[in-house]
């Protein structure tokens, strides 16, 4: 069983930003997909962005050149970086990790975009 667990939530006023934190247990970390999801009060989930085994990166269109996704394998860990934030990205957000056929979900972390 893998546990995931992000951290990094708060509110922050529009135009700011925030890290969000995402730690994996297990050994092949290097080898898991890792994913932000979002969901945003009365919305279904939305995957945010993707990180794979070679930093392969993808990012919903809305959030390009705000977000940012990065990896540290050696710290079992994945990182999301927001800038520029605004009232829609606010949501709990969550991290997966995908190993093969098998998805694991952390708790959520919430961020709350408001002046």
């Amino acid at each position: 069983q893998v546990q995931v667990v992000e951290s990094g939530g708060d509110l922050v006023q529009p135009g700011g930003s925030l890290r969000l934190a995402c730690a994996a247990s297990g050994r092949s970390f290097s080898t898991y997909v890792m994913r932000w999801y979002r969901q945003a009060p009365g919305k279904q989930h939305e995957l945010v962005a993707e990180i794979s085994p070679g930093n392969r990166i993808k990012y919903v269109e809305s959030v390009k050149g705000r977000f940012t996704v990065s990896r540290d394998d050696a710290k079992n860990s994945v990182y999301l970086r927001m800038n520029s934030l605004k009232p829609e990205d606010t949501a709990d957000y969550f991290c997966n990790a995908k190993i093969g056929q098998e998805i694991y979900w952390g708790p959520g972390t919430q961020v709350t975009v408001s002046p």
